[in-house]
């Protein structure tokens, strides 16, 4: 399962800059725990889904599992060996615009040792820095 917008208003966006402390979503808001960001950065679909693939296995039925960002930025890519110039590059992948401080995922039903270890596979699938954490600290 790719994911990815149904529709979007432009085919290619800019680049833009990846900085700045999350405002929104930087609580939990459904679940009992949570994965935090700690730096700024680019998550792109496949990690998303890799990790609810993970989360999935090894929870095995038990418990909820929430994934609080959607990747809905398009990002473009040059073939190889491509010269300067002839327009912006197809479309290569989505990527989720993902702030410091931004909830990433969140679960409930199961212990909190679980949490922190499931969380912690989780994380080794992410290219950001990230922090466990539980509703009394969030």
């Amino acid at each position: 399962m790719l994911l990815m917008p149904r529709k979007v208003k432009y085919r290619k966006s800019q680049k833009g800059k990846t900085r700045g402390v999350a405002v929104s979503g930087n609580r939990l808001h459904f679940g009992e725990f949570g994965l935090k960001s700690l730096e700024n950065g680019l998550v792109k679909g496949a990690h998303l889904e890799a990790s609810r693939v993970l989360v999935a296995r090894k929870l095995k039925g038990a418990g909820k599992f929430w994934i609080n960002i959607f990747p809905c930025k398009p990002v473009t890519k040059k073939p190889p060996e491509t010269r300067m110039g002839k327009g912006k590059g197809e479309l290569s992948h989505w990527v989720a615009v993902v702030k410091r401080g931004r909830v990433l995922f969140e679960l409930s039903g199961i212990p909190e040792d679980f949490a922190r270890y499931v969380f912690r596979l989780v994380a080794f699938k992410l290219p950001v820095k990230t922090r466990f954490i539980t509703r009394n600290e969030s």
